[in-house]
């Protein structure tokens, strides 16, 4: 007796792997903001497996120059704090965000990913506050590496499929559980 295999439904990975260039890149900025990281790491597809994939994120990140490092920063927005915050608590942020946007001339950007809801704004204004006690040299060494962490933990979201990524540039999307909330 002959039975048919159901063909098997390609993973995250394998359809990132196979996608069209553009799209890969797409997916790949949703992740990070930088068209040099996106475009090194789409060039350099098939992964072997997610691991591959994000440890080559990772080498691709701490190797990110001065222009493509401002891009990625450029490219972080700050989504809103969920309805039932303090009205307080979005002027305390408001406050911290101005302060750290004044000083270093971007968002303060910092990973969240696995991190509970209820302890991320307090996480956040700690953050803020001592993060704005750095040299401006020290402070995008932080930022940085802050992307880095962004970056990986939105790859494995996407290709592990808790998390789609819509076809919108970085500025276009909001995160609520990996960067900063304000309002």
């Amino acid at each position: 007796m002959q039975t048919r295999a159901t063909p098997a439904t390609p993973s995250p990975l394998d359809r990132f792997n196979t996608a069209p260039a553009d799209e890969a890149a797409r997916t790949l900025l949703a992740c990070l903001g930088s068209h040099g990281w996106a475009h090194r790491l789409t060039a350099h597809r098939p992964y072997p497996d997610l691991p591959a994939l994000l440890a080559a994120a990772d080498e691709a990140a701490y190797d990110l120059p001065a222009t493509a490092l401002t891009e990625a920063l450029s490219a972080e927005t700050r989504p809103a704090l969920p309805a039932d915050t303090y009205a307080a608590a979005h002027t305390a942020l408001n406050a911290a965000h101005a302060a750290y946007e004044s000083r270093f001339g971007h968002v303060f950007v910092i990973c969240l990913d696995g991190m509970p809801t209820a302890e991320a704004l307090d996480h956040v204004l700690a953050g803020i506050r001592s993060r704005l006690a750095n040299d401006p040299d020290e402070e995008r060494l932080v930022a940085s590496e802050e992307l880095r962490r962004l970056a990986k933990a939105r790859l494995t979201h996407a290709l592990q499929g808790r998390g789609e990524l819509r076809d919108q540039p970085p500025t276009a999307r909001t995160r609520q559980t990996t960067q900063t909330p304000t309002p």
